[in-house]
């Protein structure tokens, strides 16, 4: 009876095992070149992106009506709420200056622009601009699902994977989906981490609000118990069967 639990036992471990070609990631890492892996990435402006603009100069005076102390006049730090918005059309209201459209422009473009506008009053004039809800969200199989935000607006698909804690072990590491809205719409593709065509990919760099969803593997669609695993179950049986004629020979 031992040897027929031990045999059971065993028979289970090897049904639920995942094989490594489930699991190791850029499997033909050797076929990739310092060139297709070098790339340059900065992220354009969208509608609701929210804005934080700094401006300096030599004469704080001058610069004033180009200027809003919101975060100051209400002793309020929060970056966010000192932001400029971007609006449904692309623009910022900028004191001094009006309506200015920055929607599909990089940061900086965007630098390159107020400092053009602001220098016709001001010299010396010294402009910065960041992303201050560059946020991506990372659902499904991985350790920590949730919403990230990145500080430095530059992040990779294996970085927001490493972020989010790696796959689970369940996690399909073969079809990942990225959802991006462009245009208004919804866009799908699926990145595969067991190859190394996702540093080509153009969802290699994530965009702000991208969506990354880790889908569960069969093994782990299996665990939850939504369908059976008939292969292991035959195998399971087969295994028992032979077992139950050796002992009562």
């Amino acid at each position: 009876m031992k040897k027929l639990i031990s045999i059971l036992v065993l028979a289970c471990c090897l049904a639920s095992c995942a094989t490594k070609k489930e699991i190791l990631y850029f499997q033909d890492a050797d076929t990739l070149s310092a060139k297709e892996s070098s790339r340059y990435f900065e992220p354009e402006i969208t509608a609701n992106d929210i804005l934080f603009i700094s401006v300096s100069a030599a004469s704080e005076e001058v610069l004033k009506p180009y200027k809003r102390n919101i975060g100051i006049e209400n002793n309020n730090t929060d970056e966010q709420l000192q932001g400029y918005l971007v609006g449904s059309d692309g623009s910022v209201q900028y004191p001094g200056l009006g309506k200015v459209m920055v929607a599909g422009k990089t940061r900086k473009e965007v630098i390159e622009l107020l400092t053009d506008k602001l220098s016709e009053y001001v010299k010396g004039v010294v402009v910065d601009v960041r992303i201050i809800n560059f946020k991506i969200t990372v659902l499904g199989e991985v350790a920590n699902p949730g919403v990230y935000t990145i500080k430095d607006e530059r992040v990779t698909i294996p970085q927001a994977i490493g972020l989010a804690g790696d796959f689970t072990n369940d996690g399909n590491r073969e079809d990942v989906v990225i959802i991006r809205e462009v245009d208004g719409s919804q866009q799908v593709t699926r990145i595969d981490f067991t190859k190394t065509d996702l540093f080509a990919s153009p969802y290699y760099f994530l965009k702000q609000n991208d969506v990354v969803y880790v889908q569960p593997s069969l093994k782990g669609v299996k665990k939850s118990g939504f369908i059976p695993d008939v292969p292991a179950l035959l195998s399971v049986a087969t295994i028992i069967l032979s077992a139950v004629i050796l002992l009562t020979r």
